[in-house]
């Protein structure tokens, strides 16, 4: 039997258990493929911002250079928040190096944001899947047993067959939830090391104009 007759000869719950599953691992991937395409391209976006910015002659100089580099949109909007003029409000009333922190720290969560996109995901169908899996097995069991019950004589034959096939709900969960996980940390490791680049350039960013600031008003 296949899985395409397992799947048309199962119950309402059987059925719900096998498009949860598929609807998760089709979701997974993805994410999976996507997120590994834009970090691939985040990473080396950050680096070659980071040494374009350096060597240009002022932040405007360095955002009309970084227009080529920053695809993914991570470097660009720091330079630009600190570029913002927020005269006549509060956040002006505070000084340079604070108003630089504020500014800096919520263009870094944004930037965040953007690279933690799909992590969520991924660790909810590495943590549900098996269970789901383990749902649909324990129900295929179920009607099982009650169908040996009914037949009124219990063989290998009459057992073998269905319980194998419930068991097939389980390592389909195993085969769902296995890749999410994995791809969590793979993942999870690129984003850590791209993020560490991101604030290492905030604090460099921060330092320099706080500098400038102070020494204009000297």
């Amino acid at each position: 039997m296949n899985a395409a007759q397992l799947f048309w000869q199962g119950d309402g719950v059987t059925k719900g258990v096998a498009l949860l599953l598929l609807a998760m691992s089709v979701g997974s991937w993805v994410v999976i493929l996507w997120k590994s395409w834009l970090l691939k391209r985040a990473a080396g976006d950050v680096t070659r911002c980071v040494a374009a910015f350096w060597q240009a002659a002022s932040v405007e100089a360095a955002l009309t250079r970084l227009a080529a580099f920053d695809r993914v949109g991570l470097v660009t909007p720091m330079l630009l928040a600190t570029q913002l003029d927020g005269a006549g409000t509060l956040a002006a009333a505070s000084q340079k190096s604070q108003q630089l922190t504020r500014v800096l720290r919520d263009a870094l969560h944004a930037a965040l944001h953007k690279l933690q996109y799909g992590q969520v995901l991924l660790a909810t169908v590495g943590s549900t899947a098996p269970f789901v899996g383990l749902l649909g097995t324990v129900w295929g069991i179920y009607h099982a047993l009650i169908g040996i019950a009914g037949a009124g004589q219990i063989t290998i034959d009459k057992i073998s067959g269905p319980v194998g096939e419930a068991l097939i709900m389980t390592a389909a969960g195993l085969a769902v939830a296995i890749p999410a996980v994995l791809a969590y940390n793979v993942l999870g490791r690129q984003i850590a090391r791209i993020e560490a680049e991101l604030e290492g350039f905030a604090r460099d960013l921060r330092a320099l104009l706080a500098g400038t600031s102070s020494a204009e008003l000297e």
